[in-house]
Parts: C-alpha cells; structure tokens; sequence
C-alpha cells in the first residue's frame, strides 16, 4: 500500500509539471556538479572519510510550486556493513510555497537507492533503500525541518517510522559570504543505541564560476555504532568538510 501512495505521489507531481510543458517560461531546470572532501550525510561519511563525486539535476515549476528531481553520489559506507556498491541515487518530488508573513514551507518524499546494495542478505541488516517524507517550514534565513522514514532507515532493522529533525540557518554576512549553522537529531526506531545528535557551522560564497562551502561537522554518534570496518576509523568523527560545486 505504501508503494502504492508513493507511485501514485510521484505520478500527481511529474504529471503537474508536465502539463506545464507547453508553457517554457513556466519551467526551470538546472543541473549541479559537486566534489567534496568527504561526504556526510547527518554528519555521517558516506565515503570512508574520502572525497567523494557528486551530481544531480531538477525541475521546477514556476507557478505551482511543484519540483522533481534526481541526485546522485559516490560513497563506500554499503561496503564498509558487509554489502557492496558504489553509487547513492536519491530520487525526489515536492512542492514548496509561502505562507504569507515572511514563511514558507516544502513538502515532499525522498527516495535514497543503492543499487546491488545487496545489504539485505548480511545479518544484522535489511536492504539499504530508504524512503522518507518531510516537511519543512522556513522564515527568513531559518528553517526547520522534519523528515520521516516510511521503510526501514539505511538498513537497520526494524527502523520503520525513524525521524530526523533539522534546525537551520543561512546568514547572509557580506562580501558574497552565507554563514551555514545547523543543529539535527537522528532518532532511529527501535534502536537508541545508534541515534545521535548532529552540527553544522560553515561558511559558502559564490565566485561566479564555482562555490565554495567550508564547514565543520561533528556529532555525538556512539564511535563503537559507526566504526568503518575497513579501516576501524570513525564516520562521525569531528571534521572539516571542503566542497567546491557548479550550478548551470
């Protein structure tokens, strides 16, 4: 049933946009191009504390507010669990909107897939795909945001009905710079052990031909839950992360 909601989710909002197709100044899409000094994800290294390549494209539709789009990243973390792959597609569609007063808000579902993750047949884990909804209100440079698991989160068993939420700022701080500031709590149903607590303080600037984004990342995530099992270091240890990407 809950594939059938997705299916029927991803389908209202693709067949949204589309029948905008006959009215281009209505449509927008841009690609991104990333590198990144290591790729954390809830300040967890998707990648083994390594660099990582990364990419994706959207749609938008101007007047709705309707968006779809795909994303794409190197990472190792499904072979550090005992699994294998390479590559990390996410999959998403929303709609975001005002309020009126200075809010905003953006609602969407988000499909994380690890193709030949093979996770399914180690013990101890289930197949890495995750599926979540969120919802996210925004006033000025301040959001927060709320994302909920409708399968099993990243592999851990029994993590149905996992949540993360998300409290964000993005300062505007003169000479093209936007002070990052995050705070976030992953909660994992099921399983206290592995929950955690994360940070973000980082700056970004735009320089015409790229960006830049510098941020340091830490968190509280227990080191003995998210060890690398290939070379015993800790993903959530704390960092600097440096990020250089593309926008055309």
């Amino acid at each position: 049933m809950k594939s059938a909601i997705l299916a029927a989710t991803l389908m209202s909002t693709f067949s949204g946009i589309a029948s905008a197709a006959d009215d281009t100044a209505a449509l927008a899409a841009s690609f991104n191009v990333a590198v990144t000094s290591d790729y954390r994800y809830r300040a967890i290294s998707q990648t083994r504390l390594k660099p990582a390549l990364q990419g994706g494209a959207d749609v938008v539709h101007n007047a709705s507010g309707l968006y779809a789009g795909v994303w794409a990243s190197t990472i190792k973390w499904t072979k550090d669990a005992g699994g294998d792959g390479d590559v990390e597609i996410d999959l998403y569609v929303g709609k975001r909107g005002d309020l009126g007063a200075g809010f905003g808000y953006d609602l969407g579902v988000l499909r994380y897939a690890y193709p030949s993750n093979e996770l399914g047949g180690v013990p101890g884990f289930v197949n890495a795909n995750t599926t979540e909804v969120y919802g996210q209100l925004s006033f000025g440079p301040a959001l927060l945001k709320y994302s909920h698991a409708v399968t099993n989160l990243f592999g851990f068993v029994d993590s149905k009905d996992s949540g993360y939420l998300d409290l964000s700022a993005n300062l505007e701080a003169g000479q093209g710079l936007v002070v990052n500031l995050h705070a976030g709590r992953q909660r994992i149903e099921n399983n206290d052990a592995v929950s955690y607590t994360d940070w973000k303080v980082g700056v970004t600037r735009d320089f015409g031909v790229v960006s830049g984004a510098l941020a340091w990342i830490g968190t509280n995530a227990r080191e003995s839950a998210y060890a690398s099992a290939a070379n015993g270091k800790f993903l959530g240890k704390s960092a600097l992360v440096l990020t250089v990407s593309k926008t055309f």
